[in-house]
Parts: C-alpha cells; structure tokens; sequence
C-alpha cells in the first residue's frame, strides 16, 4: 500500500538507485540464506524482478523508487516475523495486482496456486474502501476469512502495515492521523492476537508518536534521561541472579529491557500517577537453554530461587505455563521488590518459548509437532470460522470482533471439567452460548464455583459455571448490553428478529388491507414509500410498529395521494438543517478538498463547529474536524476515547483542523485535583486560579474523606498553553498530590 517515506536516497542518481535496491535485495537474501533449498534463489529472482519491472515507473512520495517497499516488507517477514522463502515471493508481489498492470493469472503462471491465493488475499485486504463502515467492516470480514484459510496473509498484511507506520513521517497530517488510529484500533491488536508482540509494542508506540506527539516526545526524553541510571540498576539487579542460577547448574540468559512509550503512558493514565512513579519501567527477562520435558520443572525452579533472592508481590504472579495464552504463549511472570524500593517485573521462560513469544505464529507453526491435541490457535480459527458463518449486520461486526477475539482471554470450566477460552469481560450468557445456541436461549442464571449468580455476572480465569434453564425463558433485548462474544450477540439478534417477524405479521396483514382499501397493490414499491415516510429502515420494522401500535394507519389517507397503482407523498418530508447552507458548503467543501485548512478563532465566524463532549478541546490541542451528518463539524481531540474508532472506521470523514491564536474566546475545560485535606487548601486552590491567573471558575466541587480531599473544578481557559501553565502551578501548591485535565464529559 502506498505511504510516504522520508530517506536519504530520494535524491540518488538513477545508477546510484539501481545500486541501492541490489544492496537492499541481498541483504533480503542474507537473511533468508538458513531457510534457501535447491530452486529457491531462482524462484526469489524471479518474483524480485517481476516485482521491481511491473513497480519500475512508481516513485513513493519521498521519491525513492516504489520497489523498496515490498523488498522491506519482506525483510520484516523474514527477520521479526520468521517467515519463509514463500511468504517472502508474496510480500515481493504483495502490491502488484492492485497497483500495476500483472494479473494473479500471471502470478499463478509463475509460482503456482497456493502463492497466487495468498497474494489474492492480500490484495482484497488492500482494496478496503472506507465509503462507510459497512463497506470497510464486509471487507474486514474478508480479511478474517482468507486469515483463517491460510494466516500467512495477515501476517503479511501486519509486515506492510508496521514499514508503512515506520515511514508516516512526510504523509499529511490527516492521513497520519487515519493510518495511526487504524494500526492501534485494528493492527496492533491483532498483531498481539498472533502472538507478535514486540511488533504489536512497536505500532502502538508509532501510532502514539503521531496521536499524541507531545506526551510521546516528553517521555521518550525521560527515558533517555534516565538510561544511564536504569542501566546501572538493571546490572547490579541482573548479577546476583544469574550467578545464582548458572550455580544450580542451570543454563541461563538475563537481561533488561525497557517498557514501550505507549505501556508507560497506559500505567499513566490507569493509575494517575508521573512518569517517576511508574515503578516497572523496565522488565528483566531471564531466558533458560531447557530441553522439552525439563522446561517446566526449570521454569519454576528459577522462580523459587529469584523468590528467594526478592520479595515477590503475591497478587502478581502470572502462570502461563500450566495455561498458555490462546496465541501460544508461555511465561512465568513475577513483580519482586528490588534495591531501593523498586518494583521489577521478572518474565521467566525458555528458548523455545521466548522464540513463540518474539516470532508468535510463525514460529509456533515451527514446534507445532503432530500432537492429537488441537492448538489454541487452531481453536481461535475455527471460533472465527463460525463468528464468520452467521449472517451478521456488517455495521456491528468491527465491533464485535475486537470485543470477541482481539482482547485477551480467560479459561472456565464447563461442570465436567473441560475447559473453554472466552474473551476478558465475558459473561454467563456468553458461556451458556458458547456450550450451545439451545442452553443460551433458555438461561435464566448460573451458579459459578457453586454461588447462584445472574446471567449478566462476569466470569474470571478459572470460574467453574454450571448453567441454569427454563423452558419459558426466551432472548431479550436488554441482553445485548452484556454480552461481549459475537456468537451470543448473534444468537440473541437472531431470536429476538424471529419474534418481531411473527409479532410483524399482524401488522403486515393490516397494512396489505389498507392498500387494497386505497385500490392500490401492495407492490415493494409502495411499501418503501410508506416506510421511507415512517423513517422505518426496514419492511420488518415497519410491520412491527404497526402491529405494536406504533404507527396508526388511519393517517394513510391524508398524507398519500393515488396514482393509478402508485402511493405518491405530495409534500417530501423536510428536516431543517442544523447547518446554514453556506457554511455546510463550506464544511463540504474541506471535505472535498482535504489539504485545506480550517483556522478556529480569526475566521471561526465563516464555519459552524461544535466542540465535542467526550473530549471538550481547547486551543493548543491536537484536533481533528469530524464531518458528521446534521450536525456539521465536529472538533475532537485526537487523544479523544473516541478518536481511533471514528478515524479508522469513517477516515473519509476526517478533516484537517488547526487553532488560529484568539485570546478572545474562552473554552470550557476541567481539572481534578487530589491532595491531603489541610486547612485553607482550597482558599489556596481558588487564590491560584481567580486571584493569580485570572481565569473564571464555572464550577467547583469538593469532596474531603478521610484526610485527603478530591477537587473537580470546571473552568474557563483560552488555549492548552494557559491550561498546562494552572496544571503545573497547582501541583507545586503544598499538599497536592495530583492534577490531570478531565477527559470525561463535563456538562
């Protein structure tokens, strides 16, 4: 797929080009040399040669010649994916058939049927027109259908997503934005899905250098501030153990490694504290040489004798080991209390298993031996197979898979002891659907490790449920709200669309006589006027509400004319538009036109916009404008909850925005403030804001409970730089312990 890439070869000469995609070929080829049988290099050749003479008239925006791309894709495949020489020819030709004038005709010609459906694969993934969600969500579904016939095409697809996010820098910024919010709302997660995790990290940092460029360029420098000192306490943490271990006579690697920009921030925000209290900055590894039937036995033979050496939190162990992740993977994970009062977290596994960790897929395919046992991945395929197999609404299907099969999972047990894989936050419903669609329908409770709990109770790893039925009990709406697994959301469509059918049929009888009454048929072509009048989206619908006696039928008459056969509206029914039409040609206009800048403040009086709640921006934030139907242009912050899904989903919607400096015009904005509850700090608080920066308190709330008080104060700012200035004065104030900008809805 085309993106933008700032190198320093945009200004070789032609000879000097031609030199630098044969260095970069072989280097493709050194990497690949462990896994070359008899035929491969010609092969390789070929598909290299195919690739660069159908790209050779293509120049990426930078400049540089196209065929790079796919060679670095194919070196991502290779070097931290661990594919091999086939998936390398693919990601060679994965842009041909959409790009350029080769057929997968040609492809099949050349190397045969399975590369040509791969490479079939990957070009519907490329072809997601984001017209609107269905459309992008059907093509979804397309994807997730060719990963589980062969996943090497996602694993592709994930290798040309991460060379697209490492070279975003000289994209437009609106493009940045939709590409991030992409990769972080659909990529990274399935990226950990397959087990990828360092690439999983490396997209969520990437995508947070573009979301949210300050936070990110602000701890990445105190990071690299304080390398010097973490480096030090890493070694002399790291010594003892490794002595310790190597004496028992274990084989052993240990070593540190810092978390990703985007996990500090996430620890950040969850636990409201500063960069210097993130206590697990850093995670030591310790990677043990064990043959298979020792590896369990050695695992926990090194937990014991780190134990030893620290004090272990209890709540903190992580043992993946007895029960592997459903992406295969398999750790021990422990918090220790080390020097100095830090936290560290210790990841304990073995060579094999760290490879499944690194390399994910891939590299489980490689130790995948023919065990009678069915791999939790192939269990993950056949539960999409079947999420896929159900005749979904589009709409919801995004959605639903990201809740379904990109979170993490938990492991309950059936009254029998078999185990099921369900995702976090998954309920009883979702296990009753998960045993059968039957037991579902008919729950009415469940008792969980024996304790009676309703169905709307969320399961934990390792809850026991035995279901409980009634024959009267059937689907209701309000179950939707709980239930997170897209075969239970199915289901309960299903049902509850079978019984608007049956009730439907009442009011599409009544409807068929008050047509023939009017001497007109009941054509599909009437019944749509009548239900494009109702604003009904569908006949069924419209047959409900009439059967419910929603719609009365004896406005029929007034409000249709007869026209031979034909019901005609005379007047079309008009909804007053929220926007003037100058200024929504305007908004039109940007939409068209996506390099034009919106300017707010000076020239705000030529546009309408709203500020949106979720996220309530000031002047200074990163803002992206949204298009939205009625309503005009909506401004949210790019670090908005919302932003990722309306970015990635409606990317077509997007427009670039930027502030224009106007300190006439104040925005409603909010802090929250934590601190001990002295005497006169909230004297101290008001004399700060009102007294010393002027700025007009809309609302304050305090609420003091057991010596520490919280604050929420709504004010009135000019831009983020006058916010920031308050957010830090107020936290050298004596006694506050904390102050962070709402993100929720302030009115």
């Amino acid at each position: 797929m085309e993106t933008a890439v700032k190198t320093p070869h945009y200004n070789l000469s032609e000879e000097e080009e031609k030199k630098e995609i044969v260095r970069q070929y072989r280097a493709l080829l050194r990497c690949l040399k462990p896994k070359l049988k008899h035929g491969d290099r010609e092969l390789l050749r070929l598909a290299f040669e195919m690739a660069a003479d159908a790209h050779k008239t293509m120049r990426r925006k930078s400049g540089e010649p196209y065929i790079l791309h796919p060679i670095a894709v194919a070196r991502i495949c290779v070097e931290e994916i661990g594919l091999g020489v086939r998936s390398t020819i693919c990601a060679l030709l994965h842009d041909t058939v959409e790009d350029t004038d080769l057929t997968l005709e040609d492809i099949e010609r050349a190397f045969g049927a399975e590369i040509a459906r791969i490479i079939d694969g990957l070009t519907k993934i490329a072809n997601v027109v984001d017209t609107n969600t269905t459309q992008q969500a059907e093509n979804f579904k397309k994807i997730l259908l060719t990963l589980t016939d062969d996943p090497r095409v996602i694993l592709i697809k994930l290798a040309d997503r991460l060379h697209n996010m490492r070279t975003l820098d000289s994209m437009k910024r609106e493009k940045q934005l939709k590409i991030s919010s992409e990769t972080v709302y659909v990529y990274a997660p399935l990226a950990h899905r397959m087990g990828l995790y360092t690439i999983k990290t490396e997209m969520e940092d990437l995508a947070m250098k573009y979301l949210e460029p300050d936070i990110y360029r602000e701890i990445a420098r105190k990071l690299a501030e304080t390398k010097r000192e973490r480096t030090r306490y890493i070694n002399e943490f790291i010594k003892p153990i490794k002595e310790g271990l190597e004496k028992a006579g274990l084989k052993v690697e240990v070593f540190g490694r810092p978390k990703s920009i985007h996990s500090i921030w996430n620890k950040m925000k969850k636990k409201a504290v500063a960069f210097e209290e993130v206590y697990d900055l850093f995670a030591i590894r310790v990677i043990l040489d064990s043959a298979p039937e020792r590896e369990k036995e050695d695992c926990w033979k090194a937990y014991s004798m780190i134990t030893d050496m620290y004090i272990p939190s209890p709540e903190r162990l992580r043992d993946w080991l007895s029960n592997p992740k459903s992406n295969g993977y398999e750790a021990l994970h422990t918090t220790v209390m080390g020097a100095q009062g830090k936290w560290v977290e210790v990841q304990i596994r073995t060579k094999r298993m760290n490879e499944i960790a690194e390399k994910g897929l891939a590299a489980h395919w490689k130790y995948k031996e023919g065990a009678s046992e069915e791999s939790r991945f192939d269990k993950w395929f056949t539960q999409i197979r079947e999420a896929l197999s159900q005749d979904v609404n589009s709409i919801d299907f995004l959605q639903d898979f990201k809740t379904s099969f990109l979170t993490e999972d938990i492991y309950v047990y059936t009254p029998k002891g078999d185990v099921k894989m369900l995702p976090i936050g998954a309920t009883a419903l979702d296990f009753a659907f998960s045993v059968h669609s039957a037991v579902g329908s008919k729950c009415i409770g469940a008792k969980v490790n024996h304790k009676l709990v309703p169905i709307s109770h969320k399961l934990r790893s390792g809850d026991q449920i035995e279901i409980i039925t009634s024959s009267k009990q059937k689907p209701h709406e309000d179950w939707l709200n709980f239930v997170v697994t897209t075969k239970a959301k199915t289901k309960i469509k299903d049902a509850l669309k079978e019984e608007k059918r049956k009730i439907g049929e009442e009011g599409k009888y009544a409807l068929q006589k008050k047509l023939e009454g009017m001497g007109v048929s009941v054509s599909q072509a009437n019944i749509e006027e009548v239900m494009n009048f109702y604003k009904q989206p569908s006949p069924l619908d419209l047959y409900y509400q009439i059967a419910v006696k929603n719609i009365d039928l004896k406005d029929l008459k007034e409000e249709f004319q007869v026209s031979g056969d034909k019901l005609i509206v005379p007047k079309p029914q008009k909804t007053e538009p929220e926007v003037k039409p100058q200024e929504a040609d305007h908004v039109r206009a940007n939409q068209k036109k996506d390099n034009e800048l919106i300017i707010f403040g000076e020239s705000s009086d030529r546009i309408v916009y709203t500020l949106a709640n979720c996220c309530k921006p000031i002047p200074g934030d990163d803002v992206f404008g949204f298009v939205s139907t009625g309503k005009g242009l909506i401004i949210h912050r790019t670090n908005c909850p919302n932003a990722a899904r309306l970015m990635s989903n409606f990317g077509h919607r997007v427009v670039k925005t930027k502030w224009a400096k106007n300190k006439e015009i104040s925005f409603l904005t909010g802090v929250k403030i934590l601190g001990l509850d002295d005497v006169g700090v909230i004297h101290k608080i008001t004399n700060l804001i009102s007294g010393e920066m002027k700025i007009n308190i809309a609302a304050l709330t305090v609420e003091a409970k057991e010596g520490l008080f919280e604050g929420n104060v709504k004010l009135f700012v000019h831009d983020k730089e006058e916010l920031d200035e308050l957010v830090t004065r107020l936290k050298k104030l004596p006694g506050i312990e904390g102050v962070e900008r709402y993100d929720m809805e302030l009115v």
